[in-house]
């Protein structure tokens, strides 16, 4: 009998969940949970094609003022995440960029504000399967920085408003309770969602570089949530998102 070591199984070839191989992919990947939003990043690309759509992973590549741009979903939470941040890696990937959606936990942070990571506190289980609980979940500072520049720059140009700070990852949309809730704002985290600190840490182990830039989709202090319902501000704040991101990959020149 022979245990299998994923480590070194399926390193090459097409990968199992995502469907991608080797050469069908850019090194920059824009990850949106939802698949139906990978189609708002390829609306900004030139010559986008659909290369996968298997499970939540949907793949489109395209370009960007003459730069290849892979847009990938990761469906909802970290186990997703990691393993498409995993497989996208063994087929080329080398820079993750999360444009989501978040709830934010401070006052003065208005749906389809944008919201940049500094880092998160990991309160899911799958970083805890990589590595021990004082292990940070840090994005690239170099990648956050330029984020964050961008951001700002385009919101003063256009009217939005950019924050910066910590978030929470959480496994379990439902059970975030008011307590729960008031402690994460009490600590000063700035916002709370649900991938983030996978991608961190995946990165961080595979020598990866990985950022985030969020849409507020509501403020769970304030009451002002759009769950279950469109909302305009939301959808704006997702396009510039992506935006940020995108004009992020070609100020790095990476």
């Amino acid at each position: 009998m022979t245990t299998v070591d994923k480590s070194s199984v399926g390193t090459t070839g097409r990968q199992y969940h995502v469907g991608v191989e080797l050469g069908e992919i850019s090194d920059v990947v824009l990850m949106p949970g939802d698949p139906f939003r990978v189609q708002l990043i390829a609306d900004h690309l030139e010559d986008a094609v659909e290369v996968a759509h298997q499970r939540e992973y949907r793949t489109v590549v395209g370009t960007y003022r003459g730069r290849r741009i892979t847009a990938c979903s990761s469906g909802m939470g970290c186990p997703s995440t990691a393993i498409g941040v995993e497989e996208l890696a063994r087929a080329g990937a080398r820079t993750f960029i999360r444009v989501g959606s978040t709830a934010a936990l401070q006052p003065g942070i208005e749906v389809g504000d944008l919201i940049i990571s500094e880092g998160s506190l990991r309160n899911d289980g799958t970083s805890a399967a990589y590595v021990p609980a004082g292990y940070p979940a840090v994005p690239d500072l170099e990648l956050t920085v330029q984020l964050t520049r961008t951001a700002r720059r385009m919101g003063a140009a256009e009217g939005f408003a950019v924050h910066t700070g910590i978030n929470a990852t959480d496994d379990a949309f439902y059970a975030e309770t008011p307590e729960w809730i008031a402690r994460l704002a009490g600590l000063g985290i700035t916002n709370v969602e649900m991938e983030s600190s996978a991608m961190f840490v995946v990165a961080r182990q595979r020598g990866l570089r990985a950022g985030m830039v969020c849409a507020v989709s509501g403020n769970l202090v304030t009451g002002d949530v759009v769950y279950g319902r469109p909302n305009e501000r939301l959808a704006v704040g997702w396009d510039h998102s992506i935006r940020v991101a995108l004009e992020t990959v070609i100020a790095l020149g990476i």
